[in-house]
């Protein structure tokens, strides 16, 4: 089915009841406190220290000093209204060098987030891997060694054996396309490696450690959570003669690789043909796949923008900008043939395309694929080069009417998907607040709420307003500027 391609700029649309309004951080982009109480160091430590690597050389070893403020932004989020909040656990914080006993100060540290969260009514929903792969794991081979994903099943057995009483969501990983193919295939994240084979060993050991956290998970904890895996979808346009070729050899790498083993229990017969030249695949063990795919309670979806791909003709130079920084290797193993297509404006401030309609398509085309499945946003966001002001009355405000109209339409195509009888169960803005932004470091802001990184205050954008009155109403609100480009 294809939407309506018109502006997605409805107001007064009501979401029901049960329905989750949320907003999500991740550790290493927040917390700082990189070498207190015992946190080991993990793969964005290494990488964002080593020059070159990360924008202005910064690092995440102060970010928004959220592991010193946890009660001021507590009190923050309550004061946005906000009912479920999506936090990742630093597993360096946990096991310091990956494997081992638990390191107490760090589970006192989400075990003090989680009481707060409750306390203030607003559900916990804890990723337990957003790319901070300790340090020590990534030197005996990473994710590209299966015992990585026997490591992460341990720590999750641990994280929850200590939080499995009080969080309401489990989310084992965030976005394994970025860890496996941006880590270990283009260089662009942490580890920062530049191998094909390499990053499809990954992809594979990322959906094993799945797997077997989800198993752990359920045999320790106490209350009774849903249990999640959030991907970030590639919502794919052809374009030229080639055009549904260049989408299918693309989407096997960046959607089926995932949602074949976790959803269906097997690896698309096409991916493997395509990388046949890359690797064999013998990384895939017996039962593997048995393992990988457990029943999932939400499928959680991130989306910001959409992309477009054709066969390269071989004549031209190859155009190789899918939207993230080239760093030498290529997150595309096997489709040396596929190029990628400047797409039309508007842009964040990413360089990333304004397209709402691809969010509706894309819950659309995940029900048609996986009917039962139910979905969450678990992020949706957007970059823009913010402004702080001090207005006559001596107020701090930023006005950011371009990303209060990027989530209003973002909103609006996720109302068009419930209304067509998607199973979405709720929507997690990306971010909070601004925050270290991987390899672009400080110099991109996707917050809600303002940081000041010289004295880090916190400082709520009109966006944040703008959800809040969303969140009270159940209703998207009209905005003042109905009309940006």
């Amino acid at each position: 089915m294809t939407p309506n391609r018109d502006d997605y700029r409805e107001s007064g649309l009501t979401f029901p009841a049960g329905f989750l309004f949320g907003s999500a951080t991740a550790a290493y982009q927040i917390e700082g406190a990189a070498t207190e109480d015992g946190r080991g160091p993990s793969i964005w430590d290494t990488f964002s220290r080593t020059p070159g690597k990360v924008w202005n050389g910064d690092t995440g070893d102060v970010a928004d000093d959220h592991y010193h403020r946890l009660e001021a932004d507590l009190d923050l989020m309550s004061e946005l209204g906000l009912e479920a909040y999506r936090f990742s656990i630093a597993w360096p914080r946990i096991q310091p060098t990956g494997r081992g006993p638990a390191n107490p100060k760090g589970l006192d540290f989400y075990s003090r987030l989680v009481d707060g969260l409750l306390a203030r009514g607003i559900t916990p929903v804890a990723t337990l891997y957003h790319w901070d792969l300790p340090q020590a794991l990534e030197d005996e081979g990473g994710w590209t060694d299966r015992r990585t994903a026997y490591a992460f099943a341990d720590y999750a057995r641990i994280v929850g054996e200590a939080l499995g009483d009080r969080v309401a969501v489990w989310t084992t990983l965030n976005e394994p396309w970025c860890s496996a193919y941006l880590g270990y295939g283009s260089g662009a994240h942490a580890p920062g490696r530049t191998d094909g084979a390499a990053a499809l060993a990954a992809v594979h050991h990322l959906n094993l450690a799945h797997g077997l956290a989800v198993q752990e998970l359920r045999q320790v904890v106490t209350n009774a959570p849903q249990y999640a895996i959030t991907l970030n979808f590639h919502v794919l346009r052809g374009a030229g003669d080639g055009g549904e070729e260049a989408v299918r050899r693309i989407d096997a790498l960046a959607n089926r690789a995932f949602t074949g083993p976790l959803l269906r229990g097997e690896y698309p017969a096409d991916l493997l043909k395509d990388t046949a030249g890359v690797t064999d695949w013998s990384f895939v063990h017996e039962g593997d796949l048995a393992v990988i795919h457990q029943p999932l309670d939400l499928l959680g979806v991130n989306y910001y923008s959409t992309t477009t791909v054709r066969l390269w003709d071989g004549a031209s130079p190859r155009q190789s900008n899918d939207g993230h920084k080239d760093m030498g290797g290529s997150p595309w193993p096997g489709a040396d043939q596929v190029e990628f297509v400047e797409q039309a404006g508007p842009y964040t401030d990413m360089g990333w395309n304004i397209d709402p309609g691809g969010l509706e398509e894309l819950l659309l085309h995940l029900r048609a694929e996986f009917p039962g499945q139910a979905l969450i946003i678990t992020e949706n966001g957007a970059a823009f080069p913010d402004e702080l002001t001090v207005e006559a009355d001596g107020t701090r405000a930023v006005h950011d009417a371009q990303r209060a109209d990027y989530l209003r339409r973002h909103f609006v195509a996720a109302h068009r998907a419930l209304q067509s009888g998607v199973d979405l169960r709720g929507y997690f803005v990306w971010s909070l607040m601004d925050n270290f932004e991987w390899g672009y470091g400080y110099s991109k802001r996707f917050g809600i709420v303002h940081v000041d990184y010289d004295t880090l205050r916190r400082t709520p954008k009109d966006s944040a307003h703008w959800y809040r009155d969303l969140i009270t109403g159940r209703t998207i609100p009209a905005l003042s500027v109905d009309s940006l480009g």
